[in-house]
């Protein structure tokens, strides 16, 4: 099952992305899908502020994880520039960890993700409106959806 959402600004992008951030437990993984410019960073922002987390958040695109504290700990990849690449980071400790990850570009490393996670694409609808797509896979990720009410 799918559960979609159009949403018509970054602001909102962002809204939602706290609201949903204020369900997320410990280990809880968020895989981020869209062309370039989709909005996957500020989805990310949203879940930080979600999360409690006071800094600044962009993309970790050159280093690949950045990490920061609040409620939870977020680990926020960007995996773009390990496309093609049969490098393994040691992804199986931060996935084991206690902390909440989010990852950009996912499908580059499908290989080493967890079968359940929620799925997240993000659509580019307009300048500024966006439609997210999100796809629980195991009932974790089912009753989180159950639970944004879509």
């Amino acid at each position: 099952m799918t559960y979609t959402i159009t949403l018509n600004s970054p602001e909102e992008t962002e809204s939602f992305a706290a609201e949903l951030a204020e369900l997320l437990e410990p280990r809880d993984l968020i895989t981020l899908e869209g062309d370039l410019g989709a909005g996957k960073t500020t989805f990310t922002k949203g879940i930080a502020k979600g999360l409690g987390i006071q800094r600044m958040v962009n993309s970790p695109t050159f280093t690949i994880l950045k990490q920061y504290s609040g409620r939870l700990e977020l680990n926020h990849f960007d995996v773009y520039r390990l496309e093609n690449s049969d490098e393994d980071i040691g992804f199986d400790e931060f996935f084991s960890s206690e902390a909440v990850s989010v990852i950009e570009w996912a499908t580059f490393i499908e290989e080493y993700l967890p079968k359940e996670r929620l799925n997240i694409t993000i659509n580019r609808q307009s300048e500024e409106a966006r439609k997210i797509t999100l796809h629980p896979i195991g009932r974790r990720y089912e009753k989180l959806c159950r639970e944004l009410n879509l």
